[in-house]
């Protein structure tokens, strides 16, 4: 059986030893050598960032996210231990969990990183397909040959450079299709590696919850609990046509995953579909002065990622959480797609003001759509505003400054708010 340590990278016979180094982490598997899809996650990935560029954490729960109103980011397995998990309200956490250190996310340092993952990814395959900062889909298939070694042994070579050289861990999955290659980096986390091979597909999935699927959030789970369908044994029951008669298209993926089958290529140029920001504020607000404040400054945020992914779009998005945790939601189409930080704020702006006096709110947030390239931007102006074209020059002036000094060389009054 094919076998090789996770610690020397040395191809060995299956025991619980390896030969070469005395190491325990051996991985063995019929078909180790034949696979090539693989999905590497990140282990608690904005926390690690923190504890390894602060030591002083390293044994401490740590849980990034906002004030007490907030929602949890990630947090670190210590903390996860305790019970605290990603998108858990911040007080909830903090009860559970009331010694941790809270941090505001850094995502600048969180993309720094990810683009050095990135570029170590990109050594192995050009067929990287990330699915945000953290995590990727890789397609090694046919490069062994160029590298002398099967696609699994490098696949944990680049999680120990990941740990040498970055110093953050990461769990892979490998397997035959995308859906089971995630479904196997989650298997083992931390520094987890799980292969899932065609010979064993029926058997794991058979007993497995339909929650694993990924896609099915809890309106999807609920569904399908409805129709008596919990497993994936239950998937198995029902006839295809049954299954599309009753959910539609996503009746016909539910058929092909219950029998572990996924023809998505893992492609390098899945394009952004949106970009956006947003803030849940430590107490409820319907100040008009402080929310224009947010307004302006995620519009910036908006704005700075856009230029940085040389991208514009065609819509502004508005949204807005009540104190009852109702949503708001506005959006409007530009004639001309935009990049600039003062259109996508002065848009927002207008949409806000139609519902405004709704409040107070706990969440704000503001994004863009419909994304094009920024060649396509501002083209013909605001015949309706003739301050636009000035202001956009000051604002690609502004952004000249920042580059060189910083920044927070420059900013404007009401982002002060």
């Amino acid at each position: 059986m094919p076998a090789f340590c996770r610690d020397c990278l040395s191809v060995t016979e299956p025991a619980s030893r390896c030969a070469a180094c005395g190491g325990r982490r051996v991985l063995a598997h019929p078909e180790l050598f034949s696979l090539s899809i693989a999905h590497m996650d990140c282990d608690a990935f904005y926390a690690s960032v923190e504890k390894r560029d602060d030591p002083e954490l390293a044994d401490k729960p740590v849980i990034i996210g906002g004030g007490r109103r907030g929602v949890v980011s990630t947090a670190c397995y210590i903390a996860r231990i305790r019970g605290v998990h990603s998108a858990m309200p911040m007080f909830q956490a903090l009860k559970l969990c009331p010694d941790a250190v809270v941090i505001k996310p850094r995502m600048d340092a969180y993309a720094e990183a990810s683009r050095a993952i990135r570029a170590m990814m990109d050594e192995l395959t050009p067929a990287v397909e990330p699915l945000s900062l953290d995590e990727a889909f890789m397609d090694l298939g046919g490069t062994a040959r160029l590298h002398g070694a099967p696609p699994a042994v490098m696949l944990a070579r680049l999680v120990r450079r990941m740990k040498d050289e970055l110093g953050l861990t990461g769990s892979i999955g490998l397997s035959h299709n995308k859906f089971l290659a995630k479904v196997a980096s989650d298997l083992d986390k931390p520094r987890g590696f799980s292969v899932i091979g065609v010979a064993d597909t029926a058997d794991f999935l058979r007993d497995r919850p339909v929650r694993l699927i990924w896609g099915i959030g809890p309106a999807g789970q609920a569904a399908l609990e409805r129709a008596g369908i919990r497993s994936f044994a239950d998937l198995l029951r029902w006839e295809r046509t049954a299954l599309q008669a009753r959910f539609g298209a996503m009746g016909d993926r539910l058929w092909h995953v219950a029998r572990g089958e996924d023809r998505r290529r893992v492609s390098a140029h899945e394009p952004v579909k949106s970009i956006s920001n947003e803030t849940t504020f430590f107490e409820d607000t319907g100040d008009p002065d402080i929310l224009d404040g947010h307004l302006w400054r995620m519009a910036e945020k908006v704005s700075d990622r856009a230029k940085a992914r040389g991208l514009a779009g065609r819509v502004v998005m508005l949204k807005l959480k009540r104190a009852d945790h109702s949503l708001l939601s506005r959006r409007t189409g530009l004639r001309d797609a935009t990049q600039t930080a003062d259109r996508l704020y002065r848009t927002a702006r207008a949409l806000f003001d139609q519902v405004g006096g709704q409040g107070p709110y706990r969440l704000l947030g503001v994004g863009l759509s419909d994304l094009c390239a920024q060649a396509e931007a501002d083209k013909s102006g605001d015949l309706l505003d003739p301050g636009a074209a000035r202001r956009s020059q000051a604002e690609r002036a502004t952004d000249a400054i920042r580059k060189r000094f910083g920044a927070d060389a420059i900013m404007k009054g009401r982002a002060l708010r």
